[in-house]
């Protein structure tokens, strides 16, 4: 039961997982689906890898856990929603592409169009030369100048 999950932080600032009998934990917090349902299915898992808790909808949690819990998610967590494309240096690859992203405006290198990777329709991530995984959420909302220059690559 969600409601049950207590979770605090340690004196270091890790997550712990505080079990009904007052037992303490280190945890990590992983989700089932980021994409898809982020603040659905999350298990808090310990430095053996084993699950202790599973939280199945953020909300459901007390308010002190869920800011807890947020607090951790975000700062392990970095994916640039991209929501414009400025401008692509190239068609073939690879190639520098130009973007305003919710984090304001960034570059990107794309290596190869394997690197765009279809997820739940209409997503898409894509990976850039660092390990930066930009999330365009629905490739169909761009604007009419970043559907054009995305679907060249598609």
């Amino acid at each position: 039961m969600t409601h049950a999950i207590t979770l605090e932080r340690n004196s270091f600032g890790q997550l712990v997982f505080v079990a009904p009998d007052g037992t303490r934990q280190q945890v990590n917090p992983v989700r089932s689906f980021p994409i898809a349902a982020p603040t659905e299915g999350i298990g808090l898992v310990n430095a053996d890898g084993e699950e202790v808790a599973w939280v199945t909808r953020i909300a459901d949690l007390s308010p002190a856990s869920r800011e807890v819990l947020e607090a951790d998610l975000a700062g392990r967590e970095f994916m640039p929603v991209i929501e414009r494309i400025r401008s692509v240096s190239s068609f073939a690859t690879p190639s520098t592409w130009e973007v305003d992203t919710d984090r304001g405006p960034t570059s990107l290198v794309l290596k190869g169009e394997e690197d765009i990777r279809r997820l739940v329709r209409p997503a898409l991530l894509i990976a850039d030369s660092r390990g930066i995984h930009f999330l365009i959420r629905d490739r169909y909302a761009l604007d009419a100048h970043s559907k054009k220059m995305l679907d060249r690559f598609l």
